[in-house]
């Protein structure tokens, strides 16, 4: 009995080595038992270890599809091993082709004394090489991350970012010809079995939220990949006001080029480079709830305008952000700090009814329903309708998942 009971506590601890606890919001995608999960295998299952063996193996593949996620693992490649990561794969697709495939490799072998950059160990095969020297050798267990958000792909091998890359950049129609997949926006995961003898241990996944992509009843302000719906700012609105339809015309083309030249899309996110003027909404809002994420660098100075009047504050300063600062009568300041560090996303919902405006910051109500002065024609209410305008003050910015919701007027 007692030999009995030995070798259960050894089993449950063999078992326990190869599932290490799993992080907040991560979840086992492998369970050290069996295939639950997961299709299409003949994958092997060794001591709570997943295997792929040398003879057969394949393309083993999950049976939900992913999205944006983190995707952490280990693994021990044998000598010249050859494997990969499917990752967006469509049911049926080539990895490497329809998906993305981040290579699994011994290339420190001599039979790959030949290889091209971006065939080397963590590399998005055929698009992005991968840096070297992070791998161990072969008998040996590596940590390997594989973080996926929207165009964003980054690799990290043993604690060092090897591949950190926007797929959006790269506009090489033969490589966009031959790897349609770097498009893809969800598919499966899985490994892919090259003939060689594969041990992986401790599979987990994070889902992340989807970027630009509207919550149910809003709309996208923002589509995630260029600059469609939105202008550069002209004068304010008293001074458009004056201007004939021709001469705003002229001077929304001069704006439209400045913002072209000083806002882009990079990973999903609005970027702006310091140096140019306003990003406006190509078109006017009356009431509505609008969401948008921001992030700002050490002394970092923004603000949203609304109806294109300013404006609901974003800074780092003790006062924190969110207070609609240029108001003289009715309070100007928020109602508490609930800013996050300095170069984290933050998230606003705003809400403007008529005069009125109530702004939480990440969760925590910061403005309540406080009047927003026209801080261009003091004597006079707020303008009823008007542009949201992402504002520029000589300091690089970066805005995402900005959606907006009308209102019926009250």
């Amino acid at each position: 009995m007692r030999v009995m009971l030995a070798l259960v506590a050894l089993c449950l601890l063999s078992a326990a080595g190869a599932l290490a606890e799993v992080e907040p919001g991560f979840v086992p995608l492998f369970n050290g038992q069996d295939l639950t999960g997961w299709t299409g295998s003949q994958y092997q299952i060794e001591d709570g270890v997943l295997v792929c063996p040398q003879e057969g193996g394949g393309m083993m593949l999950t049976e939900r599809e992913y999205a944006n996620f983190i995707f952490r693992f280990e693994v021990k490649l044998s000598p010249g091993g050859n494997n990969g990561v499917a990752i967006r794969t469509p049911k049926g697709g080539h990895p490497s082709a329809q998906g993305m495939e981040i290579q699994i490799l011994d290339d420190s072998a001599e039979r790959y004394a030949n290889l091209q950059p971006y065939q080397f160990h963590g590399s998005v095969y055929g698009v992005v090489p991968a840096r070297r020297g992070a791998l161990k050798p072969p008998g040996e267990w590596n940590t390997e991350e594989i973080y996926a958000n929207g165009s964003h792909i980054r690799v990290t091998l043993n604690d060092q970012v090897i591949v950190d890359a926007d797929l959006s950049q790269i506009t090489d129609e033969e490589v966009v010809k031959k790897h349609p997949g770097i498009r893809q926006a969800s598919g499966f995961l899985g490994f892919i079995g090259h003939g060689s003898r594969i041990e992986f241990r401790n599979l987990r996944i994070q889902e992340l939220r989807s970027d630009n992509v509207p919550p149910e009843g809003f709309t996208a302000l923002f589509n995630g990949r260029d600059l469609t719906g939105w202008k550069g700012l002209v004068a304010s609105p008293p001074e458009r006001a004056k201007m004939t339809p021709e001469q705003l015309a002229a001077a929304q083309e001069q704006a439209d080029q400045r913002m072209r030249d000083h806002w882009s899309v990079q990973d999903g996110a609005l970027v702006f480079d310091g140096k140019g003027d306003s990003l406006c909404t190509a078109r006017d809002y009356g009431d509505f709830c609008l969401l948008v994420d921001w992030k700002i660098l050490p002394a970092g100075d923004s603000g949203i305008y609304l109806r294109g009047s300013p404006q609901v504050q974003i800074w780092e300063n003790p006062v924190g952000s969110g207070g609609l600062y240029n108001n003289q009568q009715n309070p100007s300041q928020p109602l508490r700090v609930a800013d996050r560090p300095v170069g984290e996303w933050n998230r606003f919902r705003i809400i403007m009814r008529g005069e009125r405006v109530t702004v939480y910051l990440n969760g925590e109500l910061v403005v309540d329903n406080v009047t927003l002065e026209n801080y261009w024609e003091r004597d006079k209410p707020i303008y009823p309708t008007g542009q949201i305008e992402l504002q520029n003050h000589g300091n690089t910015l970066w805005f995402k998942n900005v959606y907006v919701r009308e209102l019926p007027t009250e």
